[in-house]
């Protein structure tokens, strides 16, 4: 991997959009904590420092280690990063009267800055601070300003070192990639050579040194992060992959049937285990979203681990875990960022499992798994599948686990998703799936009362994950779709359309 560019994460929630503005420049970047520095630094051409919640001013305010960073890399360092090196290199940082929040205008740039080159004089930033810089550090130079904000910009004399008060990733900030270009490509010299191409090429490199001739065992789950995995994988040790499609009774209609038939296409060694009701029945009573995570996690590590020992000689197991599952599920890799929930295929294996993980697309998004796949030739309609839940639809009903829910909720995602593929929709929403509320409601059907369950449909658009929309689909297409499903799976009486976007919300409901 080519780590080209770090950025140090004090807790801010723009800091994984810091790294997906970088990636789209064609650069690698990673996020560490800002407490948890690599050791060896020397594989590093720039250093970006993230926002934080905190106030430099705390107690309890981040400190970072920079003395193998400030003056020896170039250094950009934003909103709180910023203040830190004010406040703690002979600046003053203060509360401010109002907090800076929202849009604002660069009312001055300082001429023939390189830093802001191609970057006019009215462009608009984003704020997101309450503090504020009113002198700045010694030998520092204003680079910006806005109306409100005097020191929006600086860059420390004899130092690659820069700072701007506002988020160049959001955005609302309308230059911020070209001002994020400008540091990266034009003053710290970091080349653009990070491609999916590249990807593919130091990966399977990676791959066959690390795993030899040893046996790896994958876990297919017929969507786009794990086959793109198995690809990887199968470029990188062929034969000695094996990959087991598990029916955890929690799929979509037919999907255990279609997903097997799909990868025989594919040319890769593919075992089907039905473990039905395996699943079902360690997750009977269990209503709590976590306890059902984990639940699944644990059920799904006992069958690859019986599955592992009928594979003689494996080593390896083999995970699709994409980069916002280790964000989400361990606060930015370690760092002070907030943990939303748990991802059953991160966090490694219990000791029984005597396996070590390979986890080829960890560092990447969604959006750069498809082009990855894409580079491997791999099926337009598999790379544009909607994302799956690992858990399956076990998040999407909402309260405990019984068959015949699983059963309602099969024939409603059923009826959703194959509607949406009849009108010409299906790419153009980015997931989309039915939940299964916990709640019945009166109804009349045939002049006769109903009291049966209520359904909502969620269609979000997005191209990570870690933000997304809801999608307008049209009234018509939600008419014809309630009404067909409430006169074709009994059980139902009541469709909703959920219109909340993340965040606040998530994409699942669980």
């Amino acid at each position: 991997m080519q780590n080209n560019v770090l950025i140090l994460d004090f807790g801010s929630q723009y800091t994984q959009l810091i790294a997906r503005r970088v990636r789209e420049l064609n650069i690698f970047c990673e996020i560490k904590p800002y407490n948890n520095l690599p050791e060896d630094l020397s594989g590093y051409k720039a250093v970006i420092l993230s926002g934080s919640p905190f106030s430099v001013r705390g107690e309890d305010a981040p400190h970072p280690e920079l003395g193998e960073i400030k003056g020896k890399k170039p250094l950009l360092a934003v909103c709180y990063g910023a203040q830190y090196l004010a406040h703690f290199h002979g600046g003053e940082v203060a509360s401010s009267n109002t907090r800076e929040y929202g849009r604002a205008k660069l009312s001055f740039i300082a001429e023939g800055e390189p830093f802001f080159a191609d970057i006019p004089v009215g462009s608009q930033v984003w704020m997101s601070h309450s503090d504020t810089i009113k002198s700045l550090p010694h030998r520092s130079v204003r680079l910006a300003s806005t109306d409100d904000v005097e020191n929006a910009a600086f860059k420390i004399e004899g130092e690659e070192t820069y700072a701007i008060q506002f988020h160049p990733e959001v955005y609302h900030t309308t230059d911020g990639k070209q001002l994020l270009k400008n540091f990266l490509v034009e003053i710290a010299g970091v080349a653009q050579s990070w491609t999916p191409d590249s990807f593919v090429e130091t990966t399977v490199a990676e791959l066959k040194a690390k795993i030899g001739d040893d046996k790896v065992i994958l876990g297919l789950s017929g969507g786009v992060d794990s086959s793109v995995a198995a690809q990887l994988l199968h470029k990188a040790i062929g034969t000695h992959l094996h990959c087991i499609f598990v029916n955890n009774g929690l799929l979509r209609k037919n999907e255990f049937h279609d997903v097997l038939e799909q990868y025989k296409h594919m040319g890769l060694n593919v075992k089907g285990v039905d473990a039905s009701a395996r699943f079902l029945n360690a997750l009977a009573g269990e209503s709590d979203p976590e306890k059902k995570r984990k639940t699944i996690g644990r059920v799904f590590i006992e069958v690859f681990d019986d599955e592992a020992h009928k594979v003689e000689g494996a080593k390896w197991l083999a995970q699709g875990t994409i980069y916002p599952d280790v964000i989400e599920s361990v606060s930015a890799t370690g760092g002070p960022s907030a943990t939303i929930k748990s991802h059953h295929n991160v966090g490694g294996l219990p000791d029984f499992m005597k396996l070590k993980v390979v986890e080829p697309l960890k560092m990447l998004f969604k959006d750069e798994v498809r082009r990855v796949g894409a580079s491997l030739e791999m099926e337009p309609a598999l790379l544009g599948r909607h994302p799956f839940p690992g858990p399956g639809l076990a998040i999407r009903i909402l309260g405990d686990i019984t068959p015949e829910k699983v059963a309602i909720l099969q024939e409603v995602d059923a009826v959703f998703i194959d509607g949406l593929k009849e009108w010409g929709l299906y790419d153009k929403v980015w997931q989309a799936g039915a939940m299964l509320l916990p709640v019945n409601s009166v109804g009349v059907m045939g002049d006769e009362r109903t009291y049966e369950k209520c359904v909502a449909l969620r269609a979000v658009e997005s191209t990570d994950g870690m933000t997304a929309d809801w999608v307008n689909l049209p009234y018509e297409f939600l008419q014809k779709t309630s009404n067909e499903i409430i006169n074709k799976v009994r059980g139902v009486n009541r469709v909703v359309y959920d219109i909340s976007s993340k965040p606040p919300a998530t994409i699942e409901w669980e």
